[in-house]
């Protein structure tokens, strides 16, 4: 009897374990046949090998029936651009499609390395210790629930709705009557106010865990639905004692208000928050003391500019916590 067997063309190309990255220009689709989790590291340039990257260095129209893009469609979508060119272009800016899988994967990374980073940089206030990772995500969670914001007014009742009904009216009545109704006008500030505040509603895999931790620590100490506040930096800074004394403008409190004049000891020690140590070693000031995150960018260019380098600011411990029992 013939063999059952079935013979493939030896000049078939198999596209196995396939990441596609589109690129949609004018009304035409470009596609390019990638390695699983290598666009990400040739993007991040951690790879720079293109035959790592690429299954096939050519641009297609549609990957899983082989339908290569024509030369005139490329001319006409990337102009003065050659195939390898276009291939490059849609590697770097287009769109990489993954599966449900590994969609799903990639997100859950993403959750959990965001959750550790803003559980190792926010403490309670009070005690200054860390929250765990469950507390953290909890919080999270109850932003993202809500639209991004912890609702003050969430789960209110029939009673409480029929009560800013009748302020409603009343203020109404009272602006009718010709008087001018302050609270009103502090309503309207709150949610003005409120609105102003930055909100969370879930992590994403188009930005990096680090960027989106920082949004998830805005939200978190702008809406407090645990109490949160950042951990502070240890800090040491030095300084040559003959520059001490010498005189500064410091940044002025209020637009309009004339900026102060102090001196460099002074305008270093007004952005440490909490000193450790202070003392005169040989002809060099050193003080070690705890500096608000938010404040350091403004500590070290003041360092660099306002003494021409000749002071400087060195971390100790980026987040200083404590450990809960």
């Amino acid at each position: 009897m013939p063999s059952a067997q079935i013979n493939q063309p030896s000049n078939q190309i198999r596209l196995t374990n396939v990441s596609l990255v589109r690129m949609k220009k004018g009304k035409k689709r470009y596609e390019i046949a990638c390695y699983k989790n290598t666009v990400t590291s040739f993007r991040a340039g951690h790879e720079t090998d293109l035959d790592n990257v690429l299954q096939i260095p050519n641009v297609f129209l549609n990957v899983s029936k082989g339908q290569a893009a024509p030369n005139d469609d490329l001319k006409k979508s990337f102009p003065g651009m050659t195939r390898d060119e276009v291939v490059l272009e849609i590697l770097k800016k287009g769109e990489i499609q993954v599966g449900e899988k590994e969609r799903s994967q990639e997100l859950e990374r993403v959750h959990k390395e965001v959750i550790e980073i803003v559980a190792g940089r926010l403490v309670d206030p009070k005690s200054k210790r860390v929250y765990t990772t469950g507390m953290i995500e909890k919080a999270l969670d109850q932003l993202s629930s809500q639209g991004g914001h912890a609702g003050r007014h969430a789960g209110k009742g029939p009673s409480e709705a029929e009560d800013r009904s009748k302020s409603r009216d009343q203020s109404t009545a009272t602006a009718e009557s010709g008087s001018i109704t302050p609270a009103l006008a502090d309503g309207d500030a709150a949610k003005a106010a409120e609105k102003a505040k930055p909100v969370w509603t879930g992590v994403s895999t188009s930005k990096s865990s680090k960027s989106q931790a920082l949004e998830a620590m805005k939200a978190l100490i702008a809406h407090q639905p645990i109490p949160v506040a950042r951990a502070r930096m240890r800090l040491r800074i030095t300084c040559p004692t003959s520059i001490l004394k010498q005189n500064v403008k410091s940044t002025p409190k209020a637009e309009g208000e004339e900026a102060e004049k102090t001196n460099v000891k002074d305008r270093i020690l007004s952005f440490v928050e909490q000193v450790e140590s202070q003392d005169v070693l040989g002809e060099e000031w050193e003080v070690v003391g705890f500096v608000e995150p938010g404040s350091f960018k403004t500590l070290s260019e003041f360092v660099s500019t306002q003494t021409k380098g000749r002071a400087r600011a060195e971390v100790l411990d980026m987040a200083v916590t404590h450990e809960g029992d």
